[in-house]
């Protein structure tokens, strides 16, 4: 088993969870984090971190989202590992709960 970072993380990139990995797994891209899964050693350390529930155990992704199980096992070795809290990126796809109404 893996974590994989979903859709909700488009637009919407906080790097909490990046903060908490212990093994250095999440990689940046522009407007989105990825996870590596042969780094990940399915700890669940990033998932209570991600305001948005951006972050699924592979074998908990739905069916319409199997597709970022690829998708960040293959754009994770194209971007720079991330380790520490940036400022979130809140674009316009973005749905932060936590953002001031």
């Amino acid at each position: 088993m893996t974590y994989v970072v979903t859709e909700k993380c488009v637009d919407c990139k906080f790097t909490y969870c990046a903060a908490v990995c212990p093994v250095e797994a999440f990689h940046e891209g522009e407007n989105i984090l990825y996870i590596n899964p042969d780094t990940c050693i399915d700890c669940n350390a990033c998932v209570p971190e991600c305001p948005v529930e951006a972050i699924l155990a592979d074998v908990d992704v739905p069916s319409e989202l199997e597709s970022w199980i690829e998708i960040n096992a293959q754009e994770a070795e194209k971007h720079p590992v991330i380790i520490d809290t940036k400022e979130p990126l809140r674009g316009s796809k973005c749905v932060d709960p936590n953002a001031d109404q």
